[in-house]
Formats: C-alpha cells, sequence, structure tokens
C-alpha cells in the first residue's frame, strides 16, 4: 500500500519501548510513519538477562517490528541504520547516504555502554544491551565451565571458575544471581573433574552500596540474598584495569577470571550530540516538559535519552521501560495535536516504582513509599513482566520456562553456538569476526545492517 505523500511525516529512530510505544499511538492517524531501527526486532530488556544465563531462548523475549506493525498501514519499518540528523534540513542519512526527509522526528535510540574512558575493556569485558551480547555472555559462561572440565592445573581451572560482574545496579545484581544459581543448581550434577558449585562469582560496585536507586534497607536486602546465593559482594571498589586474564583493583589487588562481564555505566547514544542542544553528562538531552527539544517543536526524545527533572524528587527521570511508554505516548499524541492546531500537554511521569529479582524466590519492590522483599516480591515480579511481554506466543512460551526451571532447577537453553574448533580455553579467547556469508555479502550491497557484527566478538555489536 502506498502511503499518501500529503500527509505529514514522522520518523522515529528505534524500535525499543519509547518508539514502539510512539509508532503504535501514531496508527492509523492521518500521517505518514516510518520506524528506523537496525534489528528486526522489539527486544524486552528486562529479561535479556535470562538469555545471558542460558534460562531463556533469545526468541521468547523478541518479536519481529514488522507483525507488531503490521496492523496500521500509514507505518513503515525500515530495517537501516541511521548516520546523521540535519535538523536545519528536516533529514535523517540512512546508511549508504540514504536521506530520509521528516515533518517530526522522534528520537528513540536509548543507551550504550560506557568503559569511563577505556573502550579497550570492552573486548574483555561484553555487556548486556542486545541479543547478540546476551549470546556472547552465555557462551562465554558455559564454555568456562567446559574449559576448566578440561584443564589439569589448579590455578587454570580457578580463573575460569570465576567470574566477575562489574557494575551493583539491576542488570549487574541479576546477572550475579544467575550466575550463582547455574553453579550451584543448575549444572551441578554435570560435571565430572570440577564441582561447578565451586565457582566464585564477584560483584563489583564502585559505591557503598549495591541498587543505589532503593531504599538502603532494600539494598541491605538484597546484599543479604546474593551473600545467601554465594556471591562475593564488594561495595566502595573500583576497578583500576581489565585484560584477558582478569581484573585489578584500585589498591592493586588482582582477581584472575576468565569471564567478566560489564554492567557498570552507560550513556545515550551519539545521535543525541547531533541535535544541537544542551546535553547533561551522560549525553542525554535537557528536553523541555514536553519531551521536545528547546526552540524546535519538530524534534521529540524519549525515555533513556531525556534528562527531565521530576516533580517529586527532582532528580532526572530514571532510566526505565515506563518512562520510555509514557513519554512514547505523550509525544505521539502531541503531534497530533500540533498538526490539529491545538496546544501540547506537558509530560507526566506516573511512577509505578522499581522492582528486581535476585535469584530463586528473591527479590525486591518499592513503590510510593510500599516495600516488598522475598517470595511475595519475587511473584509480583513475575507477574509484572509476563503481563508487559509483546506477545500472548512469548507470554505462553516465558511462563513454561519458568515453571519448568522452577519445578526440575534446570535450564533448557544451554546450547552453545561455536565453531567446532573454537572449543576449551580458546573459545574464551578475543577473536577477529568471521568472513561474511555470501547472504551478508549481498544484503551489505544494498544497504542492508550485517547479521553478524564487526568488531573483536563474533556475537556481540558496539552500541554505536
Amino acid at each position: 500500500m502506498e502511503l499518501r505523500e500529503d500527509r505529514p511525516h514522522v520518523v522515529i529512530l528505534g524500535g525499543g519501548f519509547g518508539g514502539l510505544a510512539a509508532a503504535r499511538a501514531l496508527g492509523g492517524a492521518p500521517v505518514r510513519v516510518t520506524l528506523v531501527d537496525r534489528s528486526n526486532h522489539h527486544l524486552f530488556q528486562p529479561l535479556l538477562y535470562q538469555v545471558a544465563t542460558a534460562l531463556l531462548p533469545a526468541p521468547d523475549i523478541a518479536a519481529p517490528l514488522r507483525n507488531l506493525l503490521s496492523p496500521y498501514e500509514n507505518v513503515r519499518v525500515l530495517l537501516a541504520e541511521a548516520q546523521s540528523i540535519d535538523v536545519e534540513k528536516r533529514v535523517v542519512v540512512l546508511d549508504h547516504e540514504e536521506p530520509l526527509a521528516y515533518d517530526f522526528l522522534i528520537l528513540a535510540t536509548g543507551l550504550k555502554h560506557d568503559y569511563f574512558g577505556h573502550p579497550e575493556w570492552e573486548r574483555h569485558a561484553p555487556g548486556l544491551k542486545t541479543l547478540y551480547e546476551a549470546l556472547e555472555i552465555r557462551s562465554r559462561v558455559l564454555l568456562a565451565f567446559e574449559a576448566a572440565e578440561r584443564l589439569t592445573d589448579a590455578d587454570q581451572k580457578r580463573a575460569f571458575l570465576t567470574f566477575i560482574v562489574v557494575g551493583g545496579g539491576a542488570t549487574g545484581i541479576e546477572l550475579a544471581g544467575q550466575l550463582a544459581e547455574i553453579s550451584r543448581n543448575a549444572l551441578r550434577r554435570d560435571f565430572r573433574t570440577i564441582d561447578p558449585s565451586s565457582a566464585r562469582i564477584v560483584l563489583i560496585e564502585g559505591a557503598d552500596r549495591i541498587f543505589r536507586d532503593y531504599d538502603p534497607s532494600l539494598s541491605a536486602r538484597a546484599r543479604r540474598d546474593l551473600e545467601s546465593l554465594g556471591v562475593e559482594v564488594r561495595t566502595s571498589t573500583f576497578v583500576t584495569d581489565i585484560d584477558d586474564e582478569g581484573v585489578t583493583l584500585g589498591e592493586g589487588e588482582r582477581i584472575e577470571a576468565h569471564t567478566v562481564l560489564w554492567a557498570a555505566g552507560v550513556r545515550a547514544s551519539s545521535m543525541t550530540e547531533q541535535l544541537g542542544t544542551e546535553l547533561d553528562g551522560m549525553g542525554r538531552v535537557k528536553v523541555t516538559p514536553y519531551c521536545t527539544v528547546p526552540g524546535r517543536d519538530e524534534l521529540a526524545v524519549l525515555g533513556d535519552l531525556i534528562h527531565l527533572p521530576s516533580k517529586r524528587t527532582g532528580e532526572p527521570l530514571p532510566a526505565v521501560a515506563q518512562v520510555a511508554l509514557q513519554s512514547g505516548k505523550l509525544v505521539a499524541q502531541n503531534i497530533l495535536r500540533r498538526i490539529n492546531g491545538e496546544a501540547p500537554r506537558p509530560f507526566e511521569y506516573f511512577d509505578k516504582g522499581l522492582m528486581a529479582t535476585i535469584g530463586r524466590n528473591r527479590a525486591i519492590v518499592e513503590s510510593r513509599g510500599f516495600k516488598m522483599t522475598g517470595l511475595p516480591a519475587w511473584l509480583t515480579w513475575l507477574f509484572i513482566h509476563i503481563a508487559f511481554l509483546v506477545g500472548f506466543r512469548n507470554r505462553v512460551a516465558v511462563l513454561s520456562q519458568w515453571i519448568w526451571a522452577y519445578v526440575t532447577n534446570r535450564r533448557a537453553s544451554r546450547v552453545v553456538f561455536s565453531h567446532p574448533k573454537e572449543q576449551g580455553p580458546t573459545a574464551l579467547e578475543p577473536r577477529a569476526s568471521v568472513r561474511r556469508s555470501a547472504t551478508e555479502q549481498a544484503t551489505s550491497e544494498i544497504g542492508v545492517p550485517n547479521a553478524r557484527p564487526s568488531g573483536a566478538w563474533a556475537w556481540s555489536r558496539s552500541d554505536d
């Protein structure tokens, strides 16, 4: 179906929570909508760590964008990557110099990893933002146990059975908790020369407590829960170096480990730097109350990319899914209001609270002064995340996987995708990307992003 060219054109960069919410809100409206994303799927990021720790298969937390938006005939999806934005000409330049003119632009490209001035650390400590990275982490974790099973040297064995997670926020804590459960439960009886339950899991946080966004009592409870799982929690501790063999801490302490995971720092996508407006220290846009760029009503910014003080606390709104969902809907509605000559409405964030899981029957919930821990919090977390998953099939699949894992203490998604020659210790060595397939070569010639990204890791992808 051809879209009517006389209608205003809304371009949305990013198919995450905010971008998808905006596209759906504009579906069926008297506008043309083009959603641009370099992946063909919408990703439910809150459960990404469960793919990385072999609890869920990747397709269960993702859904094709075209399928999600197919009911809206005025919405087009492009598998492409934005290279630059010309705010004066109102043009987004896509890969292969393809121009895309807009009347309204919605920027929803999310956050990327920040290694605090040490980009070389990414080679040794992958972060967790995409399915590619989740699959890479899953492979590294499972292959570490495989490597340890084959080795005879005690020091080398110990290094492969040491897992370090840098960062004491939700992602880091959820990863550490799941690593403990894998080693203590899921893999406990599967090896003959090693004891997986002897694995050392170390969580490193620079602040004086983990979960800094939560009430201190909940932070303390989360620490106790982690320690009960066997996780070694190190607060007020800074990483000064990361290499192939492990990490160096602030006072020169060295921990030898072949698996280091990064969950310590994020910053805004560099696309915000092209908007010609004031940014905060994380690269987020200091937006108007309408989530627009000051002086440019046609430029809107969503979710993780906005710096907007909370009316309740005065602090910038958190980088959580609800901010993205609510800002996406509001921005879409305001675009329609502007087209109709109506005044836009300011963004009023309804804070539904925070929640995170630490492990089996362990979670914390905080909402408007109400606090919950333990099994009730864990069940609440399960219900909420099932409810917000996109697609009925995904909800059923995830729920069935959780029930099976809970009853059996097993992990169903433990298949490692690696070349047959990449086994044992060599499987964990950083490697150059393999040669592109004929399909990847052909798609690159017409401007479709590669299915296998370039970079040091065959299944990793830079966020920028």
